[in-house]
């Protein structure tokens, strides 16, 4: 049987099922409030499968897959690291997967001082003042970050206060969540060794100046070394600090960001805290403040008494601003970060920030001793790092894009292509401190092959991939006309 055919429609021949698995007939009596206009007038079009054509089918699929558990996956900004099994595996305790939401209280003590626990974990290693679990991805945190920083500012009568400054090689992200939140963005740019550019930055803070977005390392993967400066230029504006916590592994253990001057900071569990990350989520975008913003912290948070734990509502913070998710949020996904954290202690943590930023520099240095570019040669990298590939493109018509292509033929997930914008034909490379020394070395050959590739048979290499299951799209005729319906053959 073909072993690249993906369509479970491929294998149905009529007739063919598992009865055991086939749903019994309805009874006619309990179809009766239905509506007959609702009622199917035909069996719906499934494929007539048997049961281990099925699981055959299926297990092919998973096979295909790109896996943090299968290739070496280093998206720039993203922090694609090893999810520990131990934390499935406790945060699927039946005790935690069957509790109801709306159980009371008093049932349902154990999870409320793991969640409890979480807060005040997170509360250390951020410096902040309070957290807040409920937002449910990174953009969810944000959101809730700057519309935390607009209520402060109504609360204090200060209703001009509508303008958010965004470094040009800030996330894509933070300018699009100033506008949902009703603010209007300012732009200012980077000085040539990647710092902030602090003249623009005092050009641009006045009486509208709400706040900052940034977060440190930048997408540059380069720590700002002016922070300090920039918090009291915001601060002395009446601004307050957003921190965007996607970077937060580089810094973890070494270095909090409410010590640099931050109030507020989204915090992506599913990228620094090793729960499971991708294909659209479950995230979980936890949000710390300083000790001015925790009034307006969503809700609910756990509360503790004693050594009893309660949700904290609206009647326990009046200025929230309100709920933000059902319930908790992905209660799921903050398990498993707690048990991530506690599993790693206080010298674990450090040691992630540690090993995330030696294994970037490590990668770093061997690709520029192999010949590739780097824009700021003369910094340090934080947990990730920029190739620039645009002699490539320039002299041998071969594109950062190529050369992720490629790279998927050589059993490796190619890095975050492309961003940030401001450097040309770039590959923004996160190794996180999860891969062994083998696997970096073995990224570096392959980029080296393919280099040598694009220098004697460019063709290669501009139409790869050779060996996935689906070769090189066209992807301005892809996003136009996307097909992802199963139709059937006409007779």
């Amino acid at each position: 049987m073909p072993q690249r055919e993906q369509l479970i429609f491929e294998y149905s021949r009529a007739g063919r099922g598992a009865s055991d698995q086939w749903p019994h007939e309805a009874d006619p009596a309990a179809l009766a409030d239905l509506p007959a206009a609702l009622r199917r007038a035909a069996p719906p079009q499934l494929p007539e499968v048997g049961e281990l054509e099925a699981v055959r089918h299926f297990t092919r699929l998973s096979q295909l897959n790109f896996s943090i558990d299968t290739h070496f996956y280093p998206l720039g900004s993203c922090t694609m690291k090893y999810n520990p099994k131990a934390c499935n595996q406790y945060a699927m305790l039946p005790e935690f997967l069957a509790r109801h939401p709306l159980a009371p209280e008093s049932s349902g003590q154990g999870l409320l001082a793991c969640l409890y626990e979480l807060q005040e974990m997170l509360k250390a290693v951020s410096g902040m003042e309070g957290v807040a679990l409920s937002p449910m991805a990174g953009a969810h945190g944000e959101f809730a970050g700057v519309a935390m920083i607009r209520a402060y500012h109504r609360a204090r009568g200060d209703l001009k206060r509508n303008e958010i400054i965004v470094p040009e090689a800030a996330h894509g992200t933070n300018p699009a969540t100033a506008t949902m939140c009703g603010c209007v963005v300012r732009e200012i740019p980077i000085e040539p060794e990647g710092d902030v550019d602090v003249a623009a930055l005092e050009a641009a803070v006045g009486p509208n100046t709400a706040g900052i977005m940034l977060t440190n390392p930048s997408t540059l993967g380069l720590f700002e070394r002016r922070i300090e400066e920039v918090a009291r230029i915001v601060h002395e504006a009446g601004g307050l600090l957003y921190y965007d916590g996607a970077n937060l592994n580089a810094i973890l253990g070494k270095v909090r960001p409410g010590d640099m001057g931050f109030d507020v900071i989204h915090m992506n569990l599913h990228k620094t805290f090793s729960t499971p990350h991708g294909g659209g989520g479950p995230g979980a975008g936890a949000v710390g403040v300083g000790a001015r913003l925790v009034p307006f912290l969503p809700v609910p948070l756990v509360g503790r008494e004693g050594e009893r734990y309660r949700w904290l509502t609206e009647a326990d913070l009046p200025q929230s601003i309100g709920r933000l998710s059902a319930f908790m949020g992905n209660t799921g996904v903050l398990l498993r970060a707690y048990i991530y954290m506690r599993l790693l202690g206080r010298e674990g943590m450090q040691s992630v920030g540690e090993y995330a930023t030696l294994n970037a520099n490590y990668l770093m240095a061997r690709l520029r001793a192999a010949g590739f570019d780097v824009p700021y040669p003369r910094r340090r990298a934080g947990h990730e790092f920029i190739v620039t590939l645009k002699r490539q493109a320039r002299e041998l018509n071969v594109t950062a894009m190529d050369f992720a292509k490629r790279l998927l033929d050589y059993g490796f997930h190619a890095p975050t292509t492309y961003f940030p914008l401001l450097v040309p034909e770039c590959l923004l490379i996160e190794p996180t401190e999860t891969e062994s020394k083998d696997v970096l070395d073995a990224f570096v050959s392959a980029m080296s092959q393919i280099q040598k590739e694009a220098e004697q048979e460019p063709a290669r290499v501009t139409t790869a991939p050779h060996t996935m299951p689906v070769r090189r799209l066209d992807d301005v005729r892809a996003a136009r006309q996307l097909d992802l319906t199963w139709k059937p053959t006409p007779p």
